[in-house]
């Protein structure tokens, strides 16, 4: 029997403690020791189980529930040689208690030997009167091992002899969802929910099916159920606001969040919703804030931060965007989406070196897109950094080649630079692959355009 402080089953504990504090030795038999030991090993108070061991195996030294308790630390502190050798002494003695099993192939599974841990846990299941947590376990090992059909199916196996276990239910639907089995895990929640029609968790699995395959109606229907269920299910609640997102129903989505603030400490998922929420609507004065509410309530809340980026850059207001902007990047330095904004946000104001550092930065994090270069290069071409231009515009070749407006912009670089050759061969690529394009000499380099050389090779008067 398990037992906490705050029962009134605590007599042997207290016992115990009391009995640590003086020294005098109390008997306890077996069955106390191993609860006193089970709720130490719980608390994760570790060294004191290690003396309950110790003592229950100085009154009780054949006792092997007690012994197996002390592979377990043997196990839990990493000492696997201890652990495998009495558990070998242990299977001589008891060669059907499938404990024993489960602790050799927990010991397996730390050496992840996995493969091996599936053995020996289905060998124990000759052993078990209840194979319930036998097949959760087996599950677990093959999650380890990537094999998610193998898993799915001994999670399904402990489903049937309960199906309350939650932890078996929430592993099973991942692996559905790692398998891209949407249609299945539909059908198997949806017999599982004539045989337990009130779980909340399985509506709610449910549901976020549903709105995986885009069957936003259905999924809302299962949210109603998850809800009705549970009425303080907020989860349920925030799912449901998600889909009446996508149905655009948007007074009925921030009903849905508000609930949640109601349940429990607000959050700033919620929060953020219903400003965007607000948002949609046009009721901005609403929407600005629940923005803010979103950032005091968690000031670390990067996403926070770029949605007021976002909406402020909209607006067109953007020193304000600016400032929200560089909230966001000191949180995550290193989040290419956020330079790329940031980038554009100085460029709009005419912040020319703080745009170029902008997109210099998102490049460095990979982003390659012909846009990114191009904004770069102009803006260097801007300020008169004529050679990082050129540099900018190879770099960008390399991931786009033969692009016209790269080629153009080279071939208007090296001409600027005197250097006629390579200005002729990029011009030449230029307009051999897209003559469309030929305005970007005259806007970008009119000193250029007007040289008779230049004009002949783009064909123009």
């Amino acid at each position: 029997m398990e037992f906490s402080h705050n029962d009134n089953n605590n007599l042997p504990l207290s016992k115990f403690e009391s009995m640590l504090k003086t020294n005098n030795v109390l008997f306890f038999d077996s069955n106390e020791f191993e609860n006193i030991i089970h709720y130490y090993l719980n608390q994760g108070k570790v060294a004191l189980a290690k003396k309950a061991i110790k003592l229950g195996l100085e009154q009780h030294p054949t006792s092997v529930n007690l012994k197996l308790f002390k592979v377990e630390v043997y196990i839990f502190e990493n000492e696997l040689p201890k652990a495998d050798k009495l558990l070998n002494e242990l299977h001589n003695l008891e060669p059907q208690n499938e404990e024993i099993y489960i602790q050799k192939a927990n010991i397996f599974s730390k050496q992840d030997n996995h493969a091996k841990a599936v053995d020996v846990l289905k060998s124990a299941l000759k052993f078990a009167d209840d194979t319930t947590d036998l097949y959760s376990l087996i599950g677990m090992e093959y999650l380890f091992l990537d094999k998610f059909e193998e898993a799915k199916q001994n999670f399904i196996k402990c489903l049937e002899q309960d199906l309350e276990d939650y932890s078996a239910l929430y592993n099973m639907i991942y692996c559905f969802d790692f398998l891209d089995q949407n249609e299945e895990a539909i059908e198997y929640l949806n017999n599982y929910l004539n045989n337990n029609p009130y779980c909340e968790v399985a509506w709610h699995q449910l549901g976020k099916q549903y709105y995986t395959i885009k069957d936003y109606k259905k999924a809302l229907a299962a949210y109603d159920y998850a809800i009705i269920s549970d009425d303080t299910f907020v989860g349920a609640y925030l799912e449901k606001g998600k889909v009446l997102e996508k149905l655009k129903k948007y007074e009925e989505a921030i009903e849905s969040y508000t609930l949640t603030l109601q349940l429990e400490d607000p959050t700033s998922f919620a929060l953020l919703r219903i400003a965007q929420c607000y948002e949609k609507l046009g009721k901005d004065d609403l929407a600005v804030q629940y923005f803010y509410q979103t950032v005091h309530e968690d000031p670390l809340l990067d996403k926070g931060w770029i949605a007021i980026t976002k909406f402020y850059n909209k607006k067109k207001n953007y020193q304000k965007a600016l400032y929200y902007i560089n909230k966001a990047i000191n949180i995550d330095t290193e989040n290419v989406v956020y330079w790329k904004l940031y980038a554009q946000i100085n460029h709009r104001l005419n912040f020319l070196e703080e745009a170029e550092r902008g997109y210099k930065k998102a490049l460095e994090l990979g982003n390659y897109e012909i846009e990114t270069w191009i904004a770069r290069g102009d803006i260097l071409l801007k300020i008169g950094e004529t050679e990082a231009a050129i540099y900018n515009f190879l770099q960008a070749a390399e991931f786009h080649p033969e692009n016209a407006e790269l080629e153009y912009r080279l071939g208007g670089l090296y001409f600027l630079q005197h250097e006629i050759e390579k200005g002729t061969f990029h011009l030449k690529n230029a307009v051999r692959s897209n003559q469309e394009y030929a305005f970007i000499i005259e806007e970008l380099f009119p000193n250029v355009f007007v040289k008779p050389q230049v004009k002949k090779l783009l064909n123009v008067k």
